[in-house]
């Protein structure tokens, strides 16, 4: 666990902790993701379901040895993600809250804003959800179609119609932050805060998943969604703080999390092999212990992020760095996994499968390995990077 102090050290093993209620119900969340309504009471889907809304608005998680954490900082995330990561994605990823939409409120939300948004969420378990992506364009903010304007008549406000693609949780979110273009050209991209339940034209329906199902991963369709003027996003900050510059920043807060999943993907399979297969030869010994060597170095990596974005939010090359690893540390991990138990091993070891059909999915989890290089090229070309050395030099860790 290097890069990281006693404090997160207690954090880490209260969420291993916490994280045996996950494993337990991998599959079923797996089979069916709305199962996750009965699992509220678990300490760790009540800590998830308040993680990251700041203490002046009311946030007072339970200390854990001695201290709270709000999980506002990307470091905590990490620790945390990593380990439920371990337990479960699945699970995980099920759980309401507000992470990835949260994040956002926090940069380009007002004072009223949050209040009423962090509210919400300590009032009752709210599944939130980050609209960007769109069909047939991903997440290319210079090619997003889905419109915000001015509402017909004299009530004001404004009206969304569009598309959304690849949304995690949108089929059961509460409350959910949009991406829309108010006109042409990079500064015509700006957020609006929907409460779903409160516009009959929002439509969200789950995708066919193969792997990560807790997430309920959802295309949403936009037709006439009135936005009230007070939702709108960053209305008192600069145009050119409001559309791309504010999602940019979220993902290089949220990308060290990501790949924390990662890590704990690709710890949970090597885990499953040294407690399911007793019998090792000396070569599949020296395998798994290269695989444990690798999984370590990989989340030094991701502590080394998370630090260097907790020091600046606009330090997200590294943690590009780290997603791209840490996502082909689970692809290899899981697969290595399964060659310990024969040709039949995701047959005969359906949690083995589940990790399997999960590793998969974090390569297109927040942004596909392309994205990644493109953006530690970004870095390398700025003069982000020592170029001298492969990574520049890590942060202090968050005391």
């Amino acid at each position: 666990m290097n890069g990281i102090d006693d404090r997160l050290h207690a954090l880490r093993r209260q969420f291993q902790e916490w994280g045996h209620d996950f494993r337990k119900h991998a599959l079923e969340i797996d089979a069916d993701p709305e199962a996750i309504r009965r699992h509220f009471d678990l300490p760790a889907v009540r800590y998830l379901a308040t993680m990251g809304v700041p203490a002046e608005y009311g946030n007072e998680p339970e200390p854990i040895a001695g201290h709270r954490f709000l999980g506002e900082r990307a470091l905590e995330r990490a620790v945390i993600m990593e380990e439920l990561a371990c337990a479960d994605a699945g699970m995980m990823v099920a759980s309401p809250g507000p992470l990835l939409a949260g994040v956002l409120v926090d940069i380009l939300a007002d004072r009223r804003q949050k209040e009423w948004f962090y509210g919400r969420m300590l009032a009752e378990p709210l599944w939130t959800c980050f609209a960007l992506t769109e069909p047939e364009r991903g997440s290319d903010a210079a090619g997003l179609t889905t419109a915000l304007t001015p509402a017909p008549g004299p009530g004001g406000g404004h009206v969304l119609n569009g598309a959304k693609r690849y949304v995690g949780n949108a089929v059961r979110a509460q409350l959910a932050v949009v991406f829309a273009r108010t006109r042409p050209g990079p500064l015509g991209v700006t957020a609006a805060l929907v409460d779903t339940a409160r516009a009959p034209g929002w439509r969200a329906r789950a995708l066919p998943m193969i792997g990560l199902r807790g997430a309920m991963i959802s295309h949403i369709d936009l037709d006439g969604v009135e936005i009230p003027e007070e939702n709108l996003l960053g209305r008192h900050l600069s145009p050119s703080r409001r559309g791309t510059w504010a999602f940019v920043q979220t993902f290089n807060r949220l990308r060290p999390g990501v790949a924390a999943i990662a890590v704990g993907i690709a710890r949970a399979a090597h885990t499953y092999v040294l407690a399911n297969r007793r019998a090792l030869s000396r070569a599949d010994r020296d395998r798994l212990d290269a695989l444990g060597r690798r999984i370590t170095a990989t989340r030094a990596l991701v502590h080394q992020a998370a630090a260097a974005v907790d020091l600046r939010s606009t330090n997200g090359h590294l943690a590009s760095a780290a997603k791209v690893r840490a996502a082909q540390l689970a692809e290899d991990a899981t697969r290595e996994a399964c060659t310990f138990f024969g040709p039949g091993a995701r047959l005969d070891h359906p949690l083995l499968d589940k990790l399997a059909r999960d590793a998969r999915a974090m390569e297109f989890l927040e942004g596909t390995g392309h994205m990644q290089r493109l953006t530690l090229f970004q870095g390398y070309t700025s003069g982000k990077f020592d170029r001298d050395a492969p990574f520049p030099a890590a942060p202090p860790a968050a005391a």
